[in-house]
C-alpha cells in the first residue's frame, strides 16, 4: 500500500494529509467504476478511435485518475504502445511507458509530451492540461493520429470548452481534435450488509425538486449502519458520469464561441445526462442517497 504525504507548517504543528493508494485494491476495469451500460457502450467507442483527444473533467478526488487508468487497461495490449505523463504516478501498470513530471530538472508535462510524439506512441495520457503549451502539444498530438487522454478541473462537461479557451486554445483546434468531454464525481455506496428500504421525507425529496407524486412507484434505499461498515451505512464508492460526446452541431457552436449553457442545453438534447440525472438512477437503482447526491452535484437551472 502507498501513501501519498502532504505535510504543511502550521501555527501550532504540522497538518499532514495522507492519500492512501491500494494498488491491490484499485479496480482498473471500465465496467466496475460505476458506468451505466449506455455510458459503458459510449466510452468504450470513444477509447477505441484512432485519434482525437479525451478529456475527464472533476475536483481533486473525484475519480478521474482510476478511469483513466481503467481505460488505459482495456486498451493494453502487445501490440499498443502507450506512453504516460504523470505527476505523480500513482499505480504502476505492466505494459504501459509511464513517465513522471519533475519540476526540479524542468521535465514539465509539455517537455515530456515533446519527446513521446518521437517515441512512436499509439495513445498518450497526459495527467493534466495547466497551461496553453500542454494543450497545443496535445492538440499536434492529436492531429497527427494520435488518442491523447487528459484531465481538468472543471465543474462540468460544457464547461471545459471555456476553460480551454481561456488557456489560449483556438476554437478550431478544439473543433478538429475534441471527441469528447467526461465529468465524474465519486459517492458513497450504501452499505449492502445493512441495505434497508424507506421513503424519503418532503424535505429530502424537494432538494432534488422532487415531489412525493413523483416517486410514488419509486424505492429508496439506505444503511442503517453495521458493523462491516463501521456504523455509516456507506461501503465503497460509485462514480457519476456526464459524457458530452462531441458531434457537428456541438462543433459548430464551439465555433461561433457559444456560452457554456447554450452547449449544455444542446448536450442534453442530442442525450447527455447529467451529473445530478445519473445521481437519480444510482438512487432509484438502490445505489446510493439523495444526501450523497446533493452534496457531489449541482442542480439543474
Amino acid at each position: 500500500m502507498d501513501l501519498r504525504v502532504a505535510v504543511l507548517p502550521t501555527m501550532f504543528g504540522e497538518s499532514v494529509v495522507m492519500r492512501v493508494l491500494d494498488r491491490g485494491n484499485v479496480q482498473l476495469s471500465l465496467d466496475r467504476v460505476g458506468l451505466r451500460e449506455d455510458d459503458l457502450e459510449k466510452v468504450n467507442g470513444l477509447i477505441n478511435k484512432p485519434n482525437g483527444i479525451v478529456i475527464v473533467t472533476g475536483p481533486t478526488g473525484s475519480g478521474k485518475t482510476t478511469t483513466l487508468y481503467a481505460a488505459l487497461n482495456s486498451l493494453n495490449d502487445i501490440t499498443t504502445k502507450i506512453l504516460t505523463a504523470e505527476d505523480p504516478v500513482e499505480y504502476d501498470i505492466e505494459g504501459l511507458i509511464q513517465c513522471q513530471v519533475n519540476h526540479e530538472q524542468e521535465l514539465t508535462f509539455a517537455k515530456l509530451l515533446r519527446s513521446f510524439l518521437r517515441q512512436d506512441p499509439d495513445i498518450i495520457l497526459v495527467g493534466e492540461i495547466r497551461d496553453l503549451e500542454t494543450a497545443q502539444i496535445a492538440i499536434q498530438a492529436s492531429l497527427t493520429g494520435h488518442l491523447v487522454f487528459s484531465t481538468l478541473h472543471t465543474n462540468d462537461a460544457p464547461s471545459s470548452i471555456l476553460r480551454l479557451m481561456d488557456l489560449g486554445v483556438e476554437s478550431f483546434l478544439l473543433t478538429a481534435t475534441l471527441e469528447a468531454i467526461v465529468a465524474q464525481r465519486l459517492v458513497r455506496r450504501v452499505c449492502a450488509g445493512c441495505k434497508e428500504n424507506f421513503m424519503p421525507s418532503e424535505e429530502q425529496l424537494m432538494e432534488l425538486s422532487l415531489r412525493p407524486q413523483d416517486v410514488a412507484n419509486r424505492t429508496f434505499a439506505r444503511g442503517s449502519g453495521c458493523e462491516k461498515c463501521n456504523k455509516t451505512g456507506y461501503k465503497g464508492r460509485l462514480a457519476l458520469y456526464e459524457i458530452m460526446s462531441m458531434d457537428d452541431t456541438l462543433r459548430e457552436l464551439v465555433m461561433t464561441q457559444a456560452s457554456t449553457a447554450v452547449l449544455k442545453m444542446e448536450a442534453r438534447k442530442r442525450g447527455m445526462r447529467t451529473l445530478r440525472e445519473s445521481g437519480m438512477l444510482s438512487i432509484y437503482d438502490g445505489q446510493t442517497t439523495i444526501e450523497e447526491v446533493v452534496r457531489e452535484t449541482l442542480g439543474e437551472e
